[in-house]
């Protein structure tokens, strides 16, 4: 299907944040790029179904670690970001520095060109309202949280942030991939990259099915971006084994009460929040849709609160873990959660049962451990150097496996950064 003959300038395996800022910024500048997806490229519509078919095939979106955490990651055009949450938390500047990259510049273009934002006050539920002004009577600095949305086009009472906005309220990287395929990029969706080729010591293309077909495609650019368990199995299969150790994956609680007197479960999640940098997690408020939170719900055997969706305040507590484990060469994972870890969390549920009982809950609980944003799997000064690039010329990573430490915040704002940075130095690399 694609022969040495068909000319593109660059692949980018993955469409998530970070493959998408490179696709579409190598586009603007006139580079032919084929991007290839995993996942499908159906409209999204928003729907508990499609959700399901883009983020809960288990083995495939929903992986379990040795000790039964959850990670989902979603795979479509956009990658995981059609099931977040919208949350633009600033970049570890500080961290990112001492590995010699510097995106100060990148954030601030995308912050120009992008929907960055807290939400105007209509746009934030009563159950958000309610957490925060609970959190702030007791003292603490808890505020409305900067995020990705399209505020003209968002709806109040809606609930579908988790299932993908089928308003196009929410910015995702399907966004970016589109204006990438408008400037002239080629996107294939259901194919699964394996494998990059190497012809001394460069990358020249890489190794995909189709369908269960054999295909290869060729360019003099290869841009590993299919996240933080993706990348590093494509690594190893290319013969980089040093990829998928001690990395982290920002593990969370959910801490929810009952309260009698208000009737809500339709917001937008973490429009409120507090970052306990010094303690290392973060906590913002958590209204689910009613299937997900009836998951949380009887993960915790409160099978009695199953249906009190409308009527429980949730508070999300998410730490900074540390770097530990490994992924098995078929993307398992095997990592602890440490006395470290645990730590943090039932420090940050005791606060949030604190915030919950002053808003009037009772029955206060908190979920099994869930764990979120797989990155350091191929980090920067370990497996890819300060450009992103691997030991292979020409073969480089664009996703939150590059992220050389744990800070346990929502990583998408970096990657735009990651990847705007990365097109620019292609671009110049070419040039010299």
């Amino acid at each position: 299907m694609h022969s040495k003959y068909q000319q593109f300038d660059a692949i980018v395996a993955g469409s998530g944040p970070g493959g998408a800022t490179v696709a579409r910024e190598l586009t603007r500048r006139d580079k032919k790029v084929l991007i290839l997806e995993w996942g499908g490229n159906s409209p999204i519509m928003g729907t508990i179904f499609q959700a399901a078919a883009m983020g809960g095939i288990p083995f495939k979106n929903v992986l379990l670690t040795n000790q039964l955490l959850a990670m989902v990651r979603g795979t479509t055009t956009g990658g995981s970001s059609i099931l977040y949450y919208g949350t633009a938390f600033d970049p570890p500047f500080d961290m990112l520095a001492k590995y010699g990259v510097d995106i100060a510049g990148e954030i601030d273009e995308a912050k120009n060109e992008l929907p960055i934002a807290p939400l105007a006050d209509h746009l934030i539920g009563p159950m958000a309202k309610r957490i925060m002004a609970s959190a702030r009577e007791l003292g603490y600095d808890w505020r409305k949280l900067p995020k990705f949305v399209y505020q003209d086009k968002c709806r109040a009472d809606c609930w579908r942030c988790n299932y993908g906005c089928p308003y196009g309220a929410k910015w995702n990287a399907r966004m970016y991939v589109e204006e990438a395929v408008k400037n002239g990029a080629v996107l294939i969706n259901g194919v699964k990259v394996k494998r990059v080729i190497i012809e001394n010591n460069r990358a020249t293309g890489v190794n995909y099915t189709d369908r269960g077909i054999a295909r290869k495609a060729f360019a003099p650019l290869v841009i590993l971006a299919a996240g933080g368990i993706g990348s590093p199995v494509i690594l190893r299969e290319t013969g980089i084994k040093t990829a998928g150790y001690d990395y982290f994956f920002d593990p969370l609680i959910v801490v929810m009460g009952a309260v009698e007197d208000i009737k809500g479960g339709k917001e937008i999640p973490m429009a409120t929040g507090l970052h306990m940098s010094d303690e290392g997690y973060v906590m913002t408020d958590m209204t689910v849709p009613g299937a997900l939170y009836r998951v949380l719900t009887a993960e915790a055997f409160r099978f009695h609160r199953l249906f009190s969706h409308s009527k429980t305040l949730s508070i999300m507590i998410k730490a900074k873990d540390g770097l530990s484990g490994r992924l098995t060469d078929r993307g398992g994972m095997r990592k602890p959660l440490t006395k470290s870890d645990k730590k943090k969390l039932m420090k940050g549920y005791l606060r949030a049962r604190e915030i919950l009982r002053n808003a009037g809950a009772k029955s206060i609980f908190k979920s099994w451990y869930i764990a979120a944003h797989p990155g350091g799997t191929a980090k920067i000064s370990d497996v890819v150097d300060s450009d992103l690039q691997t030991e292979h010329k020409n073969l480089y990573v664009c996703d939150c496996s590059v992220i050389p430490e744990a800070w346990g915040l929502p990583p998408t704002l970096t990657l735009i950064g990651l990847g705007k940075r990365l097109a620019k130095h292609l671009c110049q690399e070419e040039r010299s």
